[in-house]
Protein backbone atom coordinates (compact mmCIF):
# COMPACT_ATOMS: atom_id res chain seq x y z
CA UNK A 1 0.00 0.00 0.00
CA UNK A 2 0.65 4.14 -0.63
CA UNK A 3 0.29 5.63 2.68
CA UNK A 4 0.29 9.59 3.06
CA UNK A 5 0.99 10.33 7.31
CA UNK A 6 0.15 13.80 7.96
CA UNK A 7 2.42 14.91 11.21
CA UNK A 8 2.70 18.59 12.18
CA UNK A 9 3.41 20.28 15.39
CA UNK A 10 5.83 19.63 18.50
CA UNK A 11 8.56 16.96 18.50
CA UNK A 12 5.52 14.86 20.88
CA UNK A 13 2.92 15.62 17.98
CA UNK A 14 4.79 14.16 15.40
CA UNK A 15 7.37 10.99 17.06
CA UNK A 16 4.44 8.74 16.93
CA UNK A 17 3.54 9.12 13.34
CA UNK A 18 7.28 8.41 12.64
CA UNK A 19 7.01 5.58 14.73
CA UNK A 20 4.19 4.00 12.53
CA UNK A 21 5.59 5.68 9.51
CA UNK A 22 8.74 3.33 10.12
CA UNK A 23 6.77 0.31 10.80
CA UNK A 24 4.54 0.10 7.79
CA UNK A 25 7.80 0.92 5.80
CA UNK A 26 9.40 -2.46 7.40
CA UNK A 27 5.99 -4.34 6.78
CA UNK A 28 6.42 -3.18 2.68
CA UNK A 29 4.25 -0.44 2.50
CA UNK A 30 6.04 2.84 0.80
CA UNK A 31 5.43 5.89 3.06
CA UNK A 32 5.18 9.89 2.63
CA UNK A 33 5.01 12.05 5.59
CA UNK A 34 3.84 15.79 5.21
CA UNK A 35 5.95 17.48 8.36
CA UNK A 36 7.37 20.80 8.86
CA UNK A 37 11.23 21.96 8.78
CA UNK A 38 11.32 21.79 12.30
CA UNK A 39 11.35 17.55 12.05
CA UNK A 40 12.61 17.00 8.19
CA UNK A 41 16.02 15.24 10.22
CA UNK A 42 13.96 13.43 12.42
CA UNK A 43 12.34 11.67 9.13
CA UNK A 44 15.76 11.26 7.95
CA UNK A 45 17.31 9.50 10.54
CA UNK A 46 14.48 6.86 10.22
CA UNK A 47 14.89 6.71 6.60
CA UNK A 48 11.02 8.27 5.81
CA UNK A 49 10.59 10.82 2.51
CA UNK A 50 9.03 14.04 4.07
CA UNK A 51 6.95 16.42 2.23
CA UNK A 52 8.32 19.10 4.45
CA UNK A 53 6.57 22.47 4.66
CA UNK A 54 8.10 25.75 5.08
CA UNK A 55 6.50 26.51 8.75
CA UNK A 56 9.26 25.84 12.05
CA UNK A 57 6.77 25.08 14.94
CA UNK A 58 9.76 24.77 17.47
CA UNK A 59 11.20 29.12 16.51
CA UNK A 60 7.50 30.04 16.12
CA UNK A 61 7.13 28.62 20.29
CA UNK A 62 10.57 30.00 21.08
CA UNK A 63 10.08 32.02 23.99
CA UNK A 64 6.58 32.10 23.75
CA UNK A 65 4.77 32.02 27.37
CA UNK A 66 1.41 31.27 26.43
CA UNK A 67 1.58 27.02 26.94
CA UNK A 68 3.64 27.80 30.71
CA UNK A 69 0.19 29.69 31.78
CA UNK A 70 -1.65 26.87 31.23
CA UNK A 71 -4.83 28.69 29.76
CA UNK A 72 -6.48 26.48 27.35
CA UNK A 73 -8.11 28.99 25.18
CA UNK A 74 -4.43 30.91 24.74
CA UNK A 75 -2.69 27.77 24.25
CA UNK A 76 -5.07 27.05 21.44
CA UNK A 77 -5.16 30.33 19.39
CA UNK A 78 -1.20 30.91 19.87
CA UNK A 79 -1.44 27.35 18.12
CA UNK A 80 -4.08 28.23 15.52
CA UNK A 81 -1.91 31.48 14.52
CA UNK A 82 0.97 29.23 13.99
CA UNK A 83 -1.00 26.90 11.72
CA UNK A 84 -2.43 29.56 9.72
CA UNK A 85 0.75 31.27 8.77
CA UNK A 86 1.71 27.30 7.11
CA UNK A 87 -1.93 26.88 6.24
CA UNK A 88 -0.95 26.80 2.50
CA UNK A 89 2.36 25.48 2.36
CA UNK A 90 1.07 22.14 4.47
CA UNK A 91 -1.92 21.56 2.58
CA UNK A 92 0.18 22.15 -0.74
CA UNK A 93 2.39 19.53 0.64
CA UNK A 94 -0.28 17.15 2.67
CA UNK A 95 -1.37 17.16 -1.52
CA UNK A 96 1.91 16.57 -2.12
CA UNK A 97 2.29 13.52 0.11
CA UNK A 98 -1.03 12.15 -0.83
CA UNK A 99 -0.53 12.10 -4.85
CA UNK A 100 -1.44 8.15 -5.54
CA UNK A 101 -2.15 7.67 -1.93
CA UNK A 102 -4.24 4.26 -0.94
CA UNK A 103 -5.01 5.79 2.54
CA UNK A 104 -4.23 9.13 4.31
CA UNK A 105 -3.56 8.91 8.13
CA UNK A 106 -3.88 11.82 10.23
CA UNK A 107 -3.62 12.72 14.04
CA UNK A 108 -5.26 15.65 15.75
CA UNK A 109 -2.72 18.44 14.27
CA UNK A 110 -3.68 17.12 10.96
CA UNK A 111 -6.79 16.06 10.69
CA UNK A 112 -8.70 18.98 9.29
CA UNK A 113 -6.38 18.98 6.65
CA UNK A 114 -6.80 15.36 6.20
CA UNK A 115 -10.17 15.35 5.85
CA UNK A 116 -10.20 17.69 2.73
CA UNK A 117 -7.31 15.74 1.36
CA UNK A 118 -9.47 12.40 1.51
CA UNK A 119 -12.36 14.40 -0.18
CA UNK A 120 -10.28 15.75 -2.97
CA UNK A 121 -8.82 12.66 -4.09
CA UNK A 122 -11.74 10.41 -2.45
CA UNK A 123 -8.98 8.59 -0.89
CA UNK A 124 -10.04 6.32 2.91
CA UNK A 125 -9.13 8.02 5.37
CA UNK A 126 -7.61 7.10 8.78
CA UNK A 127 -7.79 8.70 12.15
CA UNK A 128 -4.85 7.80 14.12
CA UNK A 129 -4.63 9.54 17.71
CA UNK A 130 -2.58 9.14 20.65
CA UNK A 131 -5.82 10.66 22.86
CA UNK A 132 -9.11 9.52 23.01
CA UNK A 133 -11.51 11.79 20.94
CA UNK A 134 -14.96 9.26 20.40
CA UNK A 135 -17.40 10.28 23.02
CA UNK A 136 -17.57 7.79 26.37
CA UNK A 137 -19.16 7.65 28.92
CA UNK A 138 -16.50 5.72 31.22
CA UNK A 139 -13.95 9.46 31.44
CA UNK A 140 -13.94 12.36 30.56
CA UNK A 141 -12.62 14.27 27.52
CA UNK A 142 -8.83 15.00 27.57
CA UNK A 143 -9.46 18.91 27.39
CA UNK A 144 -11.82 18.96 29.88
CA UNK A 145 -10.95 16.60 32.91
CA UNK A 146 -12.78 18.68 35.22
CA UNK A 147 -16.17 17.57 33.69
CA UNK A 148 -16.25 14.99 35.56
CA UNK A 149 -19.44 15.43 37.12
CA UNK A 150 -22.57 13.70 37.93
CA UNK A 151 -24.43 12.23 36.35
CA UNK A 152 -21.04 11.36 35.17
CA UNK A 153 -22.33 9.57 31.66
CA UNK A 154 -23.68 12.46 30.75
CA UNK A 155 -21.09 14.88 31.44
CA UNK A 156 -18.13 12.86 30.04
CA UNK A 157 -20.24 12.18 26.94
CA UNK A 158 -20.46 15.88 26.73
CA UNK A 159 -16.59 17.07 26.98
CA UNK A 160 -15.75 14.59 24.61
CA UNK A 161 -18.41 16.58 22.17
CA UNK A 162 -16.67 19.88 23.34
CA UNK A 163 -13.12 18.54 22.99
CA UNK A 164 -13.88 17.43 19.52
CA UNK A 165 -15.05 20.85 18.97
CA UNK A 166 -12.07 22.84 20.46
CA UNK A 167 -10.04 20.50 18.00
CA UNK A 168 -12.19 21.10 15.14
CA UNK A 169 -12.35 25.17 15.46
CA UNK A 170 -8.70 25.32 16.30
CA UNK A 171 -7.98 23.67 12.66
CA UNK A 172 -10.59 25.22 11.02
CA UNK A 173 -9.74 28.85 12.00
CA UNK A 174 -6.43 27.91 10.62
CA UNK A 175 -6.90 25.93 7.18
CA UNK A 176 -10.44 27.15 6.09
CA UNK A 177 -8.88 29.55 3.73
CA UNK A 178 -5.93 27.20 2.26
CA UNK A 179 -8.91 24.52 2.15
CA UNK A 180 -10.64 26.51 -0.79
CA UNK A 181 -8.00 28.68 -2.51
CA UNK A 182 -5.11 25.43 -2.79
CA UNK A 183 -7.98 22.19 -2.79
CA UNK A 184 -10.90 24.25 -4.52
CA UNK A 185 -13.01 22.99 -2.31
CA UNK A 186 -16.35 24.08 -0.24
CA UNK A 187 -15.62 25.86 3.10
CA UNK A 188 -15.68 23.52 5.94
CA UNK A 189 -18.76 23.17 8.18
CA UNK A 190 -18.38 25.13 11.50
CA UNK A 191 -19.55 22.15 13.13
CA UNK A 192 -16.67 19.07 13.01
CA UNK A 193 -18.46 16.42 10.99
CA UNK A 194 -16.86 13.79 13.61
CA UNK A 195 -20.48 11.89 13.08
CA UNK A 196 -20.62 11.21 9.56
CA UNK A 197 -18.37 11.24 6.04
CA UNK A 198 -15.22 10.07 6.18
CA UNK A 199 -14.60 11.12 10.29
CA UNK A 200 -18.00 9.07 11.09
CA UNK A 201 -17.82 6.18 9.37
CA UNK A 202 -13.38 5.12 8.55
CA UNK A 203 -11.06 3.34 10.74
CA UNK A 204 -9.95 5.10 14.34
CA UNK A 205 -7.05 4.12 15.87
CA UNK A 206 -5.78 4.98 19.07
CA UNK A 207 -2.40 5.03 20.13
CA UNK A 208 -2.02 4.66 23.77
CA UNK A 209 -2.18 1.78 26.11
CA UNK A 210 -5.58 0.22 27.77
CA UNK A 211 -3.56 -0.37 31.04
CA UNK A 212 -3.38 3.36 31.37
CA UNK A 213 -6.82 4.68 30.09
CA UNK A 214 -9.88 2.01 29.20
CA UNK A 215 -11.74 1.46 26.18
CA UNK A 216 -15.20 2.90 25.78
CA UNK A 217 -17.67 0.95 26.20
CA UNK A 218 -19.95 1.78 23.78
CA UNK A 219 -17.48 2.19 20.89
CA UNK A 220 -17.69 -0.35 17.80
CA UNK A 221 -15.67 -2.61 16.00
CA UNK A 222 -14.02 0.57 13.88
CA UNK A 223 -12.22 2.09 16.74
CA UNK A 224 -9.10 -0.19 17.92
CA UNK A 225 -7.07 0.62 21.11
CA UNK A 226 -3.13 -0.97 20.12
CA UNK A 227 -0.92 0.57 22.25
CA UNK A 228 1.46 3.60 22.28
CA UNK A 229 3.59 4.07 19.12
CA UNK A 230 6.84 4.05 20.15
CA UNK A 231 9.89 5.04 17.98
CA UNK A 232 13.14 3.42 19.07
CA UNK A 233 16.88 4.72 19.36
CA UNK A 234 17.60 5.18 15.66
CA UNK A 235 20.08 3.57 14.07
CA UNK A 236 23.86 3.60 15.55
CA UNK A 237 22.72 5.90 18.20
CA UNK A 238 25.87 6.57 20.96
CA UNK A 239 24.69 8.68 23.98
CA UNK A 240 26.67 12.14 24.67
CA UNK A 241 30.19 11.11 26.56
CA UNK A 242 29.17 13.53 29.43
CA UNK A 243 25.97 11.48 30.25
CA UNK A 244 27.07 8.14 30.21
CA UNK A 245 29.86 9.38 32.57
CA UNK A 246 27.24 10.91 34.73
CA UNK A 247 25.23 7.83 34.85
CA UNK A 248 28.29 5.65 35.74
CA UNK A 249 29.59 7.47 38.78
CA UNK A 250 26.54 7.19 41.30
CA UNK A 251 23.17 6.20 41.79
CA UNK A 252 20.60 6.51 39.64
CA UNK A 253 18.99 9.75 38.83
CA UNK A 254 15.80 11.47 38.42
CA UNK A 255 15.12 12.44 34.74
CA UNK A 256 13.39 15.72 34.32
CA UNK A 257 12.18 17.40 31.45
CA UNK A 258 9.01 19.01 29.80
CA UNK A 259 9.95 18.18 26.47
CA UNK A 260 8.30 20.83 23.36
CA UNK A 261 7.22 23.58 26.54
CA UNK A 262 8.75 26.69 26.36
CA UNK A 263 10.11 28.70 29.21
CA UNK A 264 9.78 32.72 29.47
CA UNK A 265 12.74 32.26 31.85
CA UNK A 266 14.65 28.68 30.99
CA UNK A 267 17.75 29.71 33.01
CA UNK A 268 15.73 30.79 36.20
CA UNK A 269 13.58 27.19 35.73
CA UNK A 270 16.67 24.90 35.54
CA UNK A 271 17.73 27.04 39.03
CA UNK A 272 14.60 25.96 40.16
CA UNK A 273 14.93 22.53 39.52
CA UNK A 274 18.91 21.92 40.78
CA UNK A 275 17.38 23.30 43.64
CA UNK A 276 14.81 21.02 44.48
CA UNK A 277 16.95 18.61 43.61
CA UNK A 278 19.43 19.27 46.29
CA UNK A 279 16.69 19.77 48.93
CA UNK A 280 15.25 16.68 47.91
CA UNK A 281 19.18 15.29 48.25
CA UNK A 282 19.25 13.31 44.35
CA UNK A 283 21.08 13.18 41.65
CA UNK A 284 19.34 14.63 38.43
CA UNK A 285 19.44 14.78 34.35
CA UNK A 286 17.78 17.38 32.77
CA UNK A 287 16.74 17.59 29.34
CA UNK A 288 17.13 20.72 27.91
CA UNK A 289 13.77 20.48 25.77
CA UNK A 290 12.55 22.96 23.25
CA UNK A 291 12.94 25.36 26.54
CA UNK A 292 16.51 25.30 25.93
CA UNK A 293 17.07 24.32 29.76
CA UNK A 294 20.38 25.52 30.75
CA UNK A 295 22.67 26.66 33.25
CA UNK A 296 26.60 27.97 33.04
CA UNK A 297 27.37 25.30 35.67
CA UNK A 298 25.39 23.12 36.94
CA UNK A 299 25.93 21.52 40.05
CA UNK A 300 28.12 17.95 40.40
CA UNK A 301 24.86 16.28 41.15
CA UNK A 302 23.20 16.95 37.70
CA UNK A 303 23.86 16.75 33.98
CA UNK A 304 21.70 18.94 31.20
CA UNK A 305 21.81 16.62 28.15
CA UNK A 306 19.73 17.61 24.07
CA UNK A 307 17.85 14.68 22.49
CA UNK A 308 18.20 11.63 23.48
CA UNK A 309 15.72 9.13 22.92
CA UNK A 310 13.60 8.17 25.77
CA UNK A 311 13.66 4.34 25.67
CA UNK A 312 17.43 4.91 25.92
CA UNK A 313 17.35 6.99 28.58
CA UNK A 314 14.37 5.90 30.83
CA UNK A 315 15.22 2.87 31.58
CA UNK A 316 18.48 4.16 33.27
CA UNK A 317 16.97 6.46 35.89
CA UNK A 318 15.11 5.71 39.05
CA UNK A 319 11.91 7.96 38.46
CA UNK A 320 10.77 10.30 35.40
CA UNK A 321 9.44 14.18 36.32
CA UNK A 322 7.65 14.91 32.74
CA UNK A 323 5.19 17.49 31.30
CA UNK A 324 2.49 15.26 30.57
CA UNK A 325 2.10 15.34 26.88
CA UNK A 326 0.46 11.75 25.68
CA UNK A 327 3.72 10.38 24.88
CA UNK A 328 6.11 11.36 27.24
CA UNK A 329 3.53 9.47 29.52
CA UNK A 330 3.38 6.53 27.70
CA UNK A 331 7.37 6.32 27.66
CA UNK A 332 7.30 6.94 31.41
CA UNK A 333 4.86 4.10 32.10
CA UNK A 334 6.45 1.89 30.01
CA UNK A 335 9.79 2.30 31.66
CA UNK A 336 8.12 0.68 34.90
CA UNK A 337 9.45 3.40 37.42
CA UNK A 338 7.72 6.01 39.50
CA UNK A 339 6.59 9.15 37.52
CA UNK A 340 5.06 12.19 38.08
CA UNK A 341 4.04 15.32 35.37
CA UNK A 342 4.49 19.26 35.80
CA UNK A 343 1.33 19.88 33.32
CA UNK A 344 1.63 23.11 31.04
CA UNK A 345 -1.80 23.23 28.49
CA UNK A 346 -3.80 21.20 26.13
CA UNK A 347 -4.40 17.55 27.12
CA UNK A 348 -1.30 17.44 29.69
CA UNK A 349 -3.79 17.83 32.93
CA UNK A 350 -5.69 14.84 32.06
CA UNK A 351 -2.58 12.60 31.33
CA UNK A 352 -1.04 13.61 34.57
CA UNK A 353 -4.49 13.02 36.25
CA UNK A 354 -4.60 9.77 34.55
CA UNK A 355 -0.70 8.58 35.87
CA UNK A 356 -1.78 10.13 39.46
CA UNK A 357 -4.92 7.86 39.29
CA UNK A 358 -2.70 4.50 38.58
CA UNK A 359 -0.50 4.89 41.86
CA UNK A 360 2.97 5.49 40.17
CA UNK A 361 4.33 8.69 41.68
CA UNK A 362 2.90 11.36 43.30
CA UNK A 363 0.03 14.31 42.20
CA UNK A 364 0.84 16.17 39.54
CA UNK A 365 2.01 20.03 40.54
CA UNK A 366 0.53 22.72 37.80
CA UNK A 367 3.77 24.41 36.05
CA UNK A 368 2.38 27.80 37.36
CA UNK A 369 2.66 26.56 40.74
CA UNK A 370 5.88 24.79 40.41
CA UNK A 371 8.58 25.84 43.00
CA UNK A 372 11.89 24.36 44.28
CA UNK A 373 9.73 23.37 47.40
CA UNK A 374 7.06 21.71 46.29
CA UNK A 375 9.19 19.91 43.64
CA UNK A 376 11.48 18.59 46.47
CA UNK A 377 8.70 17.31 48.28
CA UNK A 378 7.78 15.53 45.03
CA UNK A 379 10.94 14.28 44.56
CA UNK A 380 11.34 12.77 47.79
CA UNK A 381 8.51 10.68 47.37
CA UNK A 382 9.45 9.27 43.57
CA UNK A 383 11.96 7.81 45.17
CA UNK A 384 11.09 6.46 48.46
CA UNK A 385 7.10 5.31 47.71
CA UNK A 386 7.85 1.02 47.32
CA UNK A 387 4.13 1.19 46.55
CA UNK A 388 4.88 3.16 43.74
CA UNK A 389 8.13 1.68 42.51
CA UNK A 390 5.84 -1.95 42.63
CA UNK A 391 2.80 -0.39 40.88
CA UNK A 392 5.38 1.07 38.04
CA UNK A 393 7.07 -2.12 37.53
CA UNK A 394 4.25 -3.68 37.05
CA UNK A 395 2.62 -1.76 34.85
CA UNK A 396 5.58 -0.84 32.68
CA UNK A 397 5.98 -5.09 32.17
CA UNK A 398 2.00 -5.21 30.93
CA UNK A 399 2.59 -1.88 28.73
CA UNK A 400 6.01 -3.36 27.38
CA UNK A 401 4.13 -6.61 25.88
CA UNK A 402 1.73 -4.55 24.00
CA UNK A 403 2.08 -4.19 19.92
CA UNK A 404 1.12 -0.85 19.02
CA UNK A 405 2.79 -0.30 16.14
CA UNK A 406 2.35 -3.21 14.69
CA UNK A 407 -1.71 -3.88 15.65
CA UNK A 408 -1.87 -0.51 13.64
CA UNK A 409 -0.37 -1.85 10.99
CA UNK A 410 -3.19 -4.93 10.98
CA UNK A 411 -5.57 -2.76 10.97
CA UNK A 412 -4.31 -0.57 8.34
CA UNK A 413 -3.43 -4.01 6.03
CA UNK A 414 -6.99 -4.78 6.29
CA UNK A 415 -8.77 -1.75 4.91
CA UNK A 416 -10.28 -2.52 1.55
CA UNK A 417 -7.92 -1.80 -1.39
CA UNK A 418 -9.51 1.10 -3.94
Amino acid sequence: MRIAILAAGSRGDVQPYVALGRGLMDAGHRVRVMTTKDHAALLARHGLEGCVADLDVQAELAADSVMESGKLIASFRRMSEIARRGAVAMIAKGLEAAEGADAILCGVTGVFVGLALAEKLRVPLVQAYNLPLTPTGAFPGVLLPWMSLRPRPFFHRLSHRLTRQIVWTTMRSAGDVARQEVLKLSSAPRLGPFDSGPLGDGLVLYGYSACSLPRGPEWGERIKVTGAWFLGAPSGFVPPPALEAFLARGPRPVYIGFGSMNSREPEATARLVFEAARLAGVRVVVSSGWSGLRASAPPESAVVVGDVPHDWLFERVAAIVHHGGAGTTAAALRAGVPSMAIPFHGDQPFWAGRSAGLGVGPAPIPRRRLSSENLAVALRALVSDDGALRRAADLGARVRSERGVEEAIEAIEALPRR
